[in-house]
């Protein structure tokens, strides 16, 4: 089969596809063929060497892509509840792996897969695994809503863009930070726009899907909450908030119900792009040039 991997650290022209021999799975592992893998930042930054950096990688090659959607084709002996041609989705978790979604095909734990509903297509789906339950992770970590007021940055990059939905199901009031453009994908979801952030702190909690830092901590109120998405880079907790990073991992339960929630509506999947996973290399050059709003898809 072929892979995307990563031996030595770099830009784009990094993504090695390679043939690799077919996964067999463990007694409580499931093949899945993969029909569609998403580019996450988290591609970027492990292709770049930022993992590698911080010493989290020991293996020489590393395989990239954390979301994948396809068919089952093969289980080990103790997996039960999950037939061969179940089309499901997979988060494939670590930075320190030998393989990842963008393959041919993935052996992963039964439990973590969770199945897609027949009317969601397989590239929305695969939009949904990391990025939802980023956000819904997020969202958990700042506690009950009970009406409060919560910023999200990021709000039209994927991450951002579940949270505003899943937030206003939760029953916080919204608001979104994003480019003036973004506006019209904020408000459609019922959540405020803002363009900048404010001078004073204005927020009961903030989501920093976008990485800010210390200028959004500076937006929350004292004694308020803040997540962020990357836990090596939260910023100081000042005025009594509570600072927090998520960091999402496989979770087959909860990802059933993201999936349900993205084919009933309720959250909103978006592909920017799709392209062949010979072209990973295009996929990470178009990501790292901003604008994109959803994910790029990689069939294989």
């Amino acid at each position: 089969m072929r892979t995307a991997i990563v031996t030595t650290p770099g830009s784009a022209e990094a993504i090695g596809i390679v043939y690799r021999p077919d996964p067999i799975p463990e007694p409580s592992e499931v093949v899945i063929a993969v029909g569609a893998a998403t580019v996450n930042p988290v591609d970027l930054q492990t292709r770049a060497g930022v993992y590698h950096s911080l010493g989290w990688v020991s293996r020489a090659e590393v395989g990239l892509g954390w979301d994948a959607v396809g068919t089952v084709i093969e289980k080990g002996g103790e997996v039960d509840g999950i037939r061969v041609g179940d089309r499901v989705a997979v988060i494939i978790g670590g930075v320190d792996r030998g393989f990842g979604a963008h393959a041919e095909r993935v052996s992963v734990p039964a439990r973590d897969v969770a199945r897609v509903p027949a009317d969601l297509s397989s590239a929305h789906a695969a939009t949904v695994p990391l990025n939802a339950t980023t956000a819904s992770a997020g969202l958990d970590l700042l506690g009950e809503a009970q009406g409060r007021s919560l910023l999200v940055t990021g709000a039209a990059g994927a991450v951002g863009g579940f949270a505003l939905e899943l937030a206003r199901e939760r029953g916080f009031s919204v608001t979104g930070l994003a480019r003036a453009d973004d506006a019209g994908f904020v408000t459609a979801t019922g959540a405020d726009f803002v363009a900048d952030l404010a001078d004073a702190a204005a927020f009961d909690a903030a989501f920093d899907a976008a990485a800010i830092g210390d200028a959004v901590v500076a937006s929350v109120r004292d004694r308020g909450a803040y997540v962020g998405v990357i836990p090596v880079a939260v910023p100081a907790s000042d005025r009594g908030i509570s600072v927090q990073a998520v960091m999402a991992g496989p979770d087959g339960a909860l990802l059933g119900r993201l999936l349900s929630a993205a084919a009933k509506g309720t959250i909103t999947p978006r592909v920017h792009a799709m392209l062949p996973l010979e072209r990973a290399a295009d996929a990470h050059q178009q990501f790292g040039s901003g604008g994109v709003r959803g994910r790029i898809v990689l069939p294989p």
